[in-house]
């Protein structure tokens, strides 16, 4: 017995210091973000499909929260929210390749500050910290794992643009085998469900006919594998935890393929877990989350505010949101009930979306959850009774137009309230950047959102939602080398609404890709008279016009380019070469040695200073140029040609005639 008495001390002795450690550490911090995820899907909020065994295990150790909402139907602008606090209109991240301001309060610098390990593994290059993707992402993270690049012909969409969620979980395991010592702040991001949903075997398999459910139950599954291994590491208990969607999926709900132009449920309104540190009870009392269920309405927001005053930070001034601490002790009977609920009854929740005018010049949306309604801003404004009609198939905005126009002004208060007063960032995408981005299904068109209102200007969205999902499944075709098929669909497009930019300029890719160049030109010319500031059309439609042999028209498109992206090198070298078809030399020798600054390792401007030199007899400047171009493409025989012509002017015949044998061996014909 006295032994037994012992080992019992020893034992209770070891889980009391370290019970008492982890009281004095503060709480490990992990956000899990699905990208693409739709609530009703989850079973913990009521889905029977069986789809999220996992998260219903956590969910029973965490606040449910059934109302949560996004506030943009897009991943960037919804995840700066998540991470900084504020609402799109503070942030202005409204798309891709719109920098995240260094003045913003952002969850991984504010945690680095005190004391925290930082770090992040998303999954797609739509997150990328580089200029054309997700600017400013990567600030206060000592570990940014992304390194995403455009996929090449053949490569695995899994190797280049997007990764499956069982690798990122995997290289987060990794980083936390590397860094046990807490306390850590980790951010998971997972893009499975996002379209084209192609889960990998069995899920693949076993919902062959409902492929979106089969990239939840993947994603479930590894989310699964996370949690089993932090439970194992002795990690769980201590965490803090959130688990969120940054946005839903449409599914076709009215008439929407994917997400990114309406802010109804189906792409608004997302699964929220959160689930606080399960202490010993030798510590203080703490707040219980596990198993609540908060019916109230909360925002993506609310989040950063909720983590660090769980974590004992102080919330900066700038952050929107609201900490959901209240509402969880308000349901544990901890706080006064009536003051938080208060605080707490009926919050409106927002949501906008600038998709629709940033990438179309059609009217952004607003809108407002408020009550048992909502109101969406725009062109045609819509009311729906979200008790009656959970599904907003019946707008009341013109039966109860009394009620749209109260809500109008609510929404136009909140923005005004809400909004900063910079100017929104121009997006910076550039075309390799915008092609990358198209092979996830995006438009990317980097419009200069700062000059004007995107309210209520241009076309409603319900009016063009068709065009928008004619244009997505293009871009998938296109992606998967299939420009053939998607030339019909185009046409289709165009005469469906003659005014769709996009269709032209997609179209005319398409020709571009089947060496149809002539078909090429006039609807790249029409797409950028539609739409001047595609900038990657203006590329596009100046390598159709040198296809064509009309090489002013391309030196026109390229001047535009370079004066948009003069670090952008594939411009400059085809400007280089219109110029020099054109007889503008001196234009021409200047862009070559422009590019040779940057690059002086490039065999084509090299090789094409070196032939204007030798057309303008400037042989002795040439020869150095030549001379390069042959050392670095050695089985070339072009070099050795030009520096034979140059050579015979400089009256150097016995090096001249040495080239030309060279040349002739490397199979240059007319060498002799």
């Amino acid at each position: 017995m006295p032994m037994i008495r012992k080992l019992v001390w020893v034992v209770w002795s070891t889980v009391w210091l370290a019970a008492s450690v982890a009281a004095a550490t503060p709480p490990n911090i992990v956000l899990i973000t699905l990208d693409t995820t739709r609530a009703d899907r989850m079973g913990f909020l009521g889905s029977k499909q069986g789809l999220t065994p996992n998260l219903d295990t956590l969910a029973r150790d965490s606040a449910v929260f059934t109302h949560a909402y996004a506030q943009a139907p897009l991943t960037t602008p919804s995840h700066a929210t998540i991470l900084t606090g504020t609402y799109p209109q503070f942030h202005q991240v409204l798309d891709f390749g719109m920098p995240l301001a260094a003045n913003l309060p952002f969850a991984p610098e504010i945690l680095r500050a005190h004391g925290y390990r930082t770090a992040a593994f998303v999954s797609s290059l739509v997150l990328n910290p580089e200029p054309s993707y997700a600017p400013g992402f990567d600030r206060g993270f000592e570990t940014y794992d992304a390194g995403f690049h455009k996929a090449g012909h053949g490569e695995d969409r899994y190797r280049t643009v997007q990764r499956r969620g069982d690798e990122v979980v995997a290289h987060a395991l990794a980083w936390l085998t590397k860094h046990p010592k807490g306390p850590f702040f980790i951010w998971v991001h997972l893009y499975d469900a996002h379209d084209p949903y192609d889960p990998p075997e069995p899920y693949k398999t076993r919902y062959a006919s409902a492929p979106y459910d089969g990239t939840i139950a993947y994603e479930d599954a590894v989310v699964g594998k996370l949690l089993r291994e932090l439970k194992l590491r002795g990690l769980y208990d201590g965490t803090v935890m959130a688990v969120t969607a940054d946005h839903g999926e449409a599914l076709g709900a009215h008439g929407e393929d994917t997400h990114g132009i309406f802010l109804y449920d189906e792409t608004i309104q997302v699964p929220l877990l959160i689930k606080m540190p399960i202490k010993m009870p030798i510590n203080q009392p703490h707040t219980s989350a596990a198993g609540q269920r908060i019916e109230n309405r909360v925002e993506l927001v609310d989040i950063l505010p909720t983590l660090l005053q769980e974590v004992g930070i102080e919330i900066p001034k700038e952050v929107q949101g609201e900490s959901l601490l209240p509402l969880i002790k308000m349901k544990a009977g901890e706080s006064e009930e009536n003051q938080t609920a208060d605080v707490w009854r009926d919050r409106p929740a927002y949501a906008q979306s600038d998709v629709p005018w940033i990438e179309f010049g059609w009217s952004a949306e607003r809108s407002l959850r408020t009550g048992k309604y909502l109101y969406i801003q725009a062109p045609r404004r819509e009311l729906y009774d979200q008790e009656a009609d959970p599904s907003a198939d019946h707008d009341l905005a013109s039966s109860s137009a009394a009620v749209a126009d109260t809500l109008a002004s609510q929404l136009e208060t909140f923005r005004q309230k809400t909004a900063s007063q910079r100017e929104a960032p121009q997006a910076a995408v550039d075309p390799a950047a915008q092609q990358n981005l198209r092979a996830l299904g995006y438009m990317a068109s980097g419009r200069d959102v700062s000059k004007g209102s995107a309210a209520d200007r241009g076309a409603d969205p319900k009016d063009k939602i068709e065009i928008a999902d004619l244009i997505h499944r293009a871009y998938l075709l296109v992606d998967d080398r299939r420009d053939q098929e998607a030339v019909p669909l185009l046409q289709q497009l165009i005469a469906k609404d003659p005014d769709a930019p996009f269709a032209y300029a997609l179209l005319g890719q398409c020709f571009m890709t089947l060496k149809q160049y002539p078909q090429a030109v006039p609807l790249l010319r029409k797409a950028v008279q539609m739409r001047p500031d595609m900038t990657i059309t203006h590329l596009h439609l100046a390598e159709a016009f040198l296809n064509v042999k009309d090489f002013d028209g391309a030196a026109g498109e390229l001047e535009i380019v370079v004066a948009r992206m003069p670090e952008h090198e594939e411009a400059h070298l085809m400007l280089e070469t219109a110029y020099a078809q054109t007889g503008r030399i001196a234009e021409a020798i200047k862009e070559c040695e422009e590019v040779l600054e940057s690059d002086p390792n490039d065999y084509g401007t090299n090789l094409l200073l070196g032939r204007v030199l030798v057309a303008t007899r400037d042989s002795a400047a040439a020869l150095p140029r030549l001379k390069k171009a042959a050392v670095l493409q050695p089985k070339a025989p072009e070099p050795h040609l030009l520096l034979a012509e140059a050579y015979d002017q400089l009256g150097r015949k016995v090096a001249a005639a040495q080239e030309r044998a060279i040349a002739k061996r490397l199979g240059a014909s007319g060498a002799n």
